[in-house]
Formats: C-alpha cells, structure tokens, sequence
C-alpha cells in the first residue's frame, strides 16, 4: 500500500530562453524562437520570495533552473550565492539546482554553497537521443548523473515522454534511470508548442499509466516518483489515476514556460482525493 502522503516541489526558472542547443522539445531553445518570456539572472532577492511563496504552498523541494547546455563559473557562482540567500531565510527546504551538465568540481562547490540535490533528466533512450538532440549526448547525461552521485548530492533525474519514442525507448530510458538509483524521478509528459520541431504528443493517458507503473516497480518503493510536466494536460480531473499507479510527488505553480494548476487548486484535489501533503522530507 502507498502511503496516502504526496510530496510537493515548485521549480523557479532562474535563466530564462537563452540555451543555444537544438532539443526538439525544449522551449529555451533560441533556435526556435518560440514565444516565451527571455531573461537573464533573476535579482536574488526575488527568487528567496519565489522560495518563500513556494514554501508556504507546502513545497518541500526547490528547483533552481537555468537555461544553457551546462554549469560555467558565472552560472555556479550565481546558483551558490542564490542557495546561500535561500538557506539564509527559508528553513526546511531542500534545494535542487538544474543547471545541465556539470563536473565534481563544480557540483561539489554547489553542495558547499547550500544545494542538496541535483536534477538532471537522461530525457529518453539512448538510442533515440540522437533524434532529439544533435549538439551534445546522452552519455554526457548519464556521466554527470553519475558526478552528482559521487559528490554526495542527492540525484533527481528522469525523462519526457510522447517525442516520438516507441515502446522500447521508453522501457530502456526506465531501465537507464533506475540503473543510477537516484532518490527522486520526475515524469514529464511532451508538451507541444507550434515552435517546436516535435510537433505532436505520442503518449495516452494509459500509456502514461503503463509508465509510471513500470517506474514504480524499477525504483522501488520508497523512492519519490514525480508526475512533472504535461500533468495538467494529460491527468487534468482523473489525478487520482497515477497516484494510484504509484507517483507519490507532483510539481506545483508554473513550469520552467508554460504554465501549471493554482498551488491552492492541486492543494484542493489532493484533499478531496483523501491524501495528505507531505510536511517532512526524510521519509522516503
């Protein structure tokens, strides 16, 4: 039996649109000019009253994101000093820096500097990453996945699905996932936009279905399970569904450019559908 207690997280797009890689689903791309809000570092101060707003909504984890194929040293210094103000007047919130690409030496100043987990997603398989993404690899992906351990951060990844994958890329991006033990998943299901090279969703909500459970079972129990991007799109009014076959977390607010369900709305469904929001981390 599950436990009837769902874990929050609400994630903050730091540095917005400015990626010069080609991802076929990634808005922040700049090569495919899609229409979203463009910017350079947020002012500190905002982001520890993003952080705050978070936490009153009952986030336990905080993602810092930035757009950009991987960490420079402006990139590390600024997601550090960002972690530090946050640690500094927000308690009990364990903070995620999604910064792309990174080597120990600069996961580990982040560790240093206030971060407690690192998010990167492997996205698909391996074999069709090449169809998704020309201007870096999936073994990049895997190898600072594999840093993010070896530094003592928590590992977040996980992957989209409905690119155009087939069924056995979604059984070897699983398999790939589970294969680094990391404490936290998130699901993303495709979300289009008409800038985007992938111009249609390929997955159902059963097949989506089939996935979490298949994740589930591959990570074990204990471990948090997030239905991420493209919930509302795909599990809008029938939540009940993936909690049932095993998501045990969810994102609130917005996404990195499209927007989510009001905080209080999600609040509301999990109280209707009987479960509780989690107020403690360590239990996983």
């Amino acid at each position: 039996m599950m436990s009837k207690q769902i874990f929050l997280c609400a994630i903050n797009n730091i540095l917005s649109g400015t990626c010069l890689e080609d991802c076929k689903f990634c808005t922040q791309s700049v090569r495919y000019h899609a229409d979203i809000e463009r910017y350079t570092y947020k002012k500190i101060d905002q982001i520890v009253q993003e952080a705050k707003i978070a936490k009153s909504h009952g986030a336990l984890g905080y993602c810092l994101v930035t757009a950009g194929k991987g960490l420079d040293d402006k990139k590390v210094d600024f997601v550090a000093r960002a972690a530090q103000a946050i640690k500094k007047e927000v308690a009990n919130l364990t903070l995620i820096a999604c910064n792309g690409t990174a080597n120990k030496e600069q996961l580990g100043y982040l560790k240093e500097h206030g971060i407690d987990s690192y998010n990167h997603n492997l996205e698909t398989s391996e074999r069709y990453y090449a169809a998704i993404c020309s201007t870096h690899s999936w073994g990049e992906r895997y190898e600072t996945c594999k840093n993010v351990k070896s530094v003592g951060l928590t590992l977040c990844s996980g992957g989209i699905f409905g690119m155009g994958e087939e069924e056995e890329d979604r059984d070897e991006l699983l398999k790939s996932i589970a294969s680094l033990s990391p404490e936290s998943t998130p699901l993303n299901f495709y979300h289009p936009n008409p800038a985007l090279p992938i111009k249609r969703r390929n997955i159902e909500q059963d097949e989506a279905i089939i996935v979490i459970k298949q994740a589930r079972r591959l990570l074990g129990k204990e471990r948090l399970l997030m239905v991420a991007g493209g919930r509302e799109l795909l599990f809008s009014e029938q939540e009940e569904r993936m909690f049932e076959a095993g998501a045990n977390a969810i994102v609130i607010g917005n996404y990195l450019t499209t927007k989510g369900n009001k905080a209080s709305a999600d609040k509301e469904m999990l109280r209707t559908l009987g479960y509780e929001v989690a107020t403690r981390c360590d239990t996983h």
